[in-house]
């Protein structure tokens, strides 16, 4: 597999002083009903795609055989208000369950420092934003946002929203319609999310 572009060729590593030492990495909330817990907004979206997720068992399998040899765990940061934090979050969950990965749930507007050390580009929060690590703390790389196919797939189903002014009911209708039309996608997305993770590890520590 070749890691995505959304991933580690583009992203640059975390500083030697990463803010994110074993101890802080340590303070993240532990499981997605930890999640739940802390977050105010969209709790039904989030446990929709948690429940609807699918795995497909050989990524699964590859990225369990690689968490039991390398200790692999991951950081995972993200908003209640973002829609692709709705999407890719619950799937991150649920594989960190099913492969034994240590994980931690931060959110950003509350860890800015960390957020700081992996912006998109250098410039943008974009979230989500998944860290992994290795056994020893040793940074792996990171993911950030969505899939290369939901961003290839994405733009057709946005031209819905064209031509409507934001902050108008033809916007929020739109903007509606254009929500449900993603729920049409979001199975392959969450795979193809899944298939990226687990690109980036093979990657990483062949």
């Amino acid at each position: 597999m070749t890691a995505s572009s959304t991933i580690l060729a583009k992203q640059a590593a975390p500083p030697a002083d990463s803010v994110v030492t074993p101890e802080r990495f340590a303070e993240g909330m532990r499981t997605f009903a930890e999640w739940q817990a802390a977050i105010e907004k969209n709790k039904e979206t989030f446990q929709r795609h948690y429940d609807e997720y699918v795995p497909d068992m050989g990524d699964i399998d590859a990225i369990k055989a690689l968490v039991e040899q390398h200790g692999v765990k991951a950081l995972i940061i993200g908003e209640d208000w973002c829609p692709d934090v709705w999407r890719g979050l619950p799937v991150f969950s649920r594989v960190g369950e099913l492969t034994g990965m240590e994980t931690r749930h931060f959110l950003r507007d509350l860890n800015k420092d960390i957020m700081a050390e992996f912006l998109k580009d250098g410039e943008f929060e974009s979230v989500p934003t998944v860290v992994f690590y290795d056994k020893n703390h040793k940074y792996l790389g990171h993911w950030i946002e969505r899939a290369d196919r939901a961003n290839a797939e994405m733009p057709p189903l946005r031209k819905v929203m064209e031509g409507k002014e934001p902050g108008t009911p033809a916007h929020d209708e739109a903007r509606a319609q254009y929500q449900l039309l993603t729920w049409d996608h979001a199975e392959d997305w969450r795979a193809a999310e899944v298939a990226e993770f687990r690109a980036l590890l093979e990657e990483a520590l062949a």
